[in-house]
């Protein structure tokens, strides 16, 4: 079994949800508390044994590509004032792998950052995280998606257990539940709504995908607003072999929106040890 050495995270798209904060820098920069949206990405890639991060970028998206290199002059300031633990805080976001980047290029869609990369992963089983897509938990999603992989050798999709009102908003997984949180993927139904879900299985952002799906996003037509889809092609291997999902344990986030970006912070402010004390304690003293 081939280790999953490499992840590939799309960053190219445009932001337009979160405008005008994204008219100037990449929506992956906007912040939760004190870092950036994608650093919480990298990290749970890196916790999970990723060694090769492959983000797929576009024209305006210069400060990733900054924030994940190493800024001697800030390093050299920090140095000389006596700020240590600053210094090796920022050295350590350099140091956590080796980055890679690609332009994005072809149709729009989700399933054309990944098919960009075709070149650099080669004939391995690779990962895809979401930028604006968190998961808190103890163990790692992406670590929950490896092992999954590791036990069943196929594809594996993140899975949540969703509501009724959920079953309007995601992709809903249509398969069999087996052991360990593992459900084997017969389809996804895109939004199907309540009377016509399969399950209440949703599928969000993170997967574990293997070197079969490249020649068949080259073949997937264009979809839903004329773009090329990721789940489109995923369909479509399902059909040439077992495809699973591993129902995570954990908090899932997106934080693509102005309103759930807002929730995310809360959130990760409640459980931050740092601040935690004194957010809570302005949140009591607020009149709502």
């Amino acid at each position: 079994m081939q280790k999953i050495r490499k992840v590939i995270i799309p960053a190219a798209g445009s932001g337009t949800r979160m405008l005008p904060a994204t008219k100037a820098q990449p929506k992956e920069m906007l912040p939760i508390i004190n870092k950036p949206v994608i650093q919480y990405v990298v990290e749970e890639a890196v916790a999970s044994g990723i060694e090769e991060v492959i983000i797929v970028t576009g024209s305006n998206k210069r400060a990733i590509e900054d924030h994940f290199d190493y800024n001697y002059e800030l390093q050299n300031q920090l140095k000389q004032q006596g700020k240590i633990k600053e210094l090796k805080e920022i050295k350590k976001i350099a140091d956590m792998a080796k980055f890679i980047y690609v332009r994005q290029k072809g149709p729009y869609g989700n399933g054309t950052p990944v098919m960009n990369c075709e070149h650099i992963i080669g004939d391995e089983p690779f990962a895809v995280l979401w930028a604006d897509d968190l998961m808190m938990s103890k163990k790692p999603r992406l670590k929950q998606l490896i092992e999954a992989y590791n036990n069943y050798g196929g594809p594996v999709l993140t899975a949540i257990k969703t509501d009724k009102e959920g079953t309007s908003k995601y992709g809903i997984i249509d398969g069999k539940k087996m052991e360990n949180n593992i459900i084997k993927v017969d389809d996804v139904i895109e939004k199907p709504g309540p009377d016509k879900a399969p399950s209440l299985f949703a599928t969000v952002g993170g997967y574990i995908l293997t070197p079969d799906i490249f020649p068949i996003l080259r073949k997937t037509k264009l979809g839903k607003g004329n773009e090329l889809w990721l789940p489109d092609a995923i369909s479509a291997l399902s059909k040439k072999r077992d495809i699973y999902a591993c129902l995570v344990e954990g908090s899932w986030y997106d934080a693509g929106s102005p309103i759930n970006l807002l929730k995310t912070n809360i959130e990760f402010a409640l459980k931050d040890k740092n601040i935690s004390k004194e957010f809570k304690k302005y949140l009591r003293n607020l009149k709502i």
